[in-house]
Order: C-alpha cells, then structure tokens, then sequence
C-alpha cells in the first residue's frame, strides 16, 4: 500500500519545481524586482514613507504590470518587431489610465499623497521589462503568473520599507499608534533620506539572507 506522506512530499516537491510554479516564486524570492534587480527606485523610495502608501502604489504597480503581461502575451503573434516597445507602452499607459482614476474613485487623500507617481508607472522599468523580456515571448498562463509573482514581490518590498519608516518615523503603523507618548519619532525616517537608509538595511538583510540560505 502506498504511503500517503511520501506521496504528497512528492507532489508538493513537484510543484514547487514546476516551470508554471517557478514562474510565480521568482518574483517573490529569487529575482525580486526591488532587493535583488534594484528597479522601480523611483516609486520605492519616494512613496513608502507611510506603509498605506507603499501598499497602494505596490498593489497599483501589480495591477497594471498583470494585465500588461496579460495583453501584451495575447497580442505578441500580432504585434509587429518595429513598433513592439510603442505598442507596449501604450497597453501600459492604458491600464495606469484606469489605476488612476479608481484610486481618485476609493479615495481621494491617497490619491493625493502619491500624486504623480501614480502617472510614472508608465515609465516603471520593471513592467515595460517584464513585457519586452517575457510575455511578449511566453504564454499567457506564464505570462500571468509572472506578472502575479513579480508584482506580489514589488508590493512586499515597498511594504517593508513603508512599514519600518512610518514605525519610525511617526511610531504607527497604518494610522495606529505603536509606541507610548514618550517615543521621539525619527523624522529622517519619513524624509528621502530615511528612504535610502531603509532600503540599504533591507538590501544587507535580503542578501545576507540568500547567501546563508546558498550556503545551508
């Protein structure tokens, strides 16, 4: 009779090597868009200065990199080679269009504190990337899933650094206070300054992290 517990290792092991599997864990460990390839520096560090911020412009950021990788996979038989990057950038421009509006829509104060930002994501290296060096050449399972792990990977990015520098900087967290009345807030910490502080620390502790883990 077979084992069922060796049965299922076997099977979560087969997903967990799976290409379709791959696809999505890259994005959040392996090549993370933010601690490893170092991109989309311009939203990290100028909109996680509070961790609603950075969760709004991380979840924005994922929407319009998922349904990119969605359109431009399904339209890459169709596209022609000599205006592939303008077509792309158009589909892109479309969807932050639309981000920008539905963020107007739920509420209007966040719109404001990540006002242009919104509107750059057009220009984020890492979508237009992601369109040119994978789903224009993949399918649009692959290409979702992509799209899904690489922006769930932005998102937990801008969130770590959100989160240390509205701790620090205002000692809450979402609004919520975590510290006595006595606490002495860092204000550099919700400065730009703080934002290349936080990020060089997250950057020590990531790769610190993968080369214990390439060692283990």
């Amino acid at each position: 009779m077979a084992n069922p517990t060796k049965n299922n290792t076997g099977f979560l092991a087969s997903l967990k090597d799976s290409p379709s599997t791959d696809e999505f864990i890259k994005g959040l460990w392996r090549e993370n868009p933010v601690f490893v390839q170092v991109l989309g520096m311009c939203p990290t560090l100028a909109v996680s200065n509070t961790a609603m911020n950075a969760l709004a412009m991380g979840l924005a950021t994922t929407f319009v990199l998922l349904m990119s990788n969605l359109l431009v996979s399904s339209l890459r038989n169709f596209i022609p080679k000599q205006v592939r990057i303008a077509s792309y950038i158009l589909i892109i421009a479309t969807f932050v269009t639309m981000t920008d509006y539905m963020i107007q829509a739920i509420s209007v104060d966040l719109h404001k504190s990540l006002g242009a930002f919104i509107s750059l994501i057009v220009v984020n290296c890492l979508i237009l990337g992601r369109a040119e060096a994978f789903a224009s050449k993949n399918t649009l399972g692959r290409s979702f899933l992509d799209g899904l792990g690489m922006g769930i990977g932005f998102t937990f990015a801008l969130f770590c650094l959100g989160a240390v520098r509205e701790l620090l900087g205002n000692g809450t967290l979402f609004g919520w206070a975590f510290f006595p009345d006595t606490f002495q807030e860092w204000i550099v910490m919700i400065l730009p300054a703080g934002g290349f502080f936080t990020l060089a620390i997250w950057l020590l502790i990531f790769n610190a992290a993968k080369e214990r883990r390439a060692t283990s």
